[in-house]
C-alpha cells in the first residue's frame, strides 16, 4: 500500500492512494423475491428448473452459480461470472424470463412471477461467505418448515465457488 503524497500545491493536500479492486472475481450473495411474495418455489418443479437453467448458465451466460436454496416465495444463492459474463442485471433478467415461463406453466399461475429487483451483496471475505451461507440455510429452520437445515429439499450446489 501506497503512503498518502503531499501535492505541490501550497495548500499541502494529501491524496489517497489509488486501491486496487479487492478481488479479481466478485462472489455476490443475490437474493430474488416471487412477485407479491407468492410461494411458488418450495416444489420439485421450480426446484428442477431453476436447477436445469443456473447449470446452462456459465455456458450461456458466463455466470457460475453455486450453493442456492429456495425458499416457498423467495430464493438465495450465491454466484461469480466469468471475465466475458453478461452484465449482472441482464444475466438476472435472462434467468428470470426464462424461469417465469416455465414456472407460470408448471405452476399455473400468472405471470408477474419473479419482483423486477434483486437484492445483490458484494462478498469481500471467505468469512462473509461462510456467514451468509450458515444464515440463507438455516432460513428454513428459522421459519419452521423443518427441524435441521440438512432437512430442506429445495437447497443445494452446482458449481463450488471458491472464495
Amino acid at each position: 500500500m501506497h503512503s498518502p503524497r503531499k501535492t505541490n500545491s501550497t495548500s499541502a493536500t494529501m491524496r489517497l492512494p489509488h486501491l486496487q479492486p479487492f478481488a479479481k472475481t466478485p462472489l455476490y450473495f443475490l437474493t430474488a423475491c416471487m412477485a407479491q411474495r407468492r410461494s411458488l418455489l418450495a416444489c420439485t418443479e421450480a426446484h428442477d428448473s431453476l436447477r436445469e437453467i443456473w447449470s446452462k448458465s456459465a455456458e450461456h451466460d458466463g455466470w457460475f452459480v453455486g450453493r442456492y436454496v429456495l425458499m416457498p416465495d423467495h430464493v438465495h444463492l450465491f454466484a461469480v461470472p466469468s471475465s466475458d459474463a453478461k452484465r449482472r442485471d441482464e444475466w438476472l433478467k435472462s434467468w428470470k424470463s426464462v424461469s417465469s415461463r416455465r414456472l407460470a406453466k408448471f405452476l399455473s399461475v400468472e405471470p408477474p412471477i419473479w419482483q423486477a429487483d434483486t437484492f445483490d451483496h458484494l462478498l469481500r471475505s471467505a468469512e462473509s461467505y461462510s456467514e451468509k451461507w450458515d444464515y440463507v440455510r438455516a432460513n428454513p429452520v428459522r421459519r419452521g418448515l423443518v427441524a435441521k437445515a440438512d432437512e430442506w429439499p429445495w437447497q443445494g450446489e452446482i458449481h463450488s465457488l471458491q472464495y
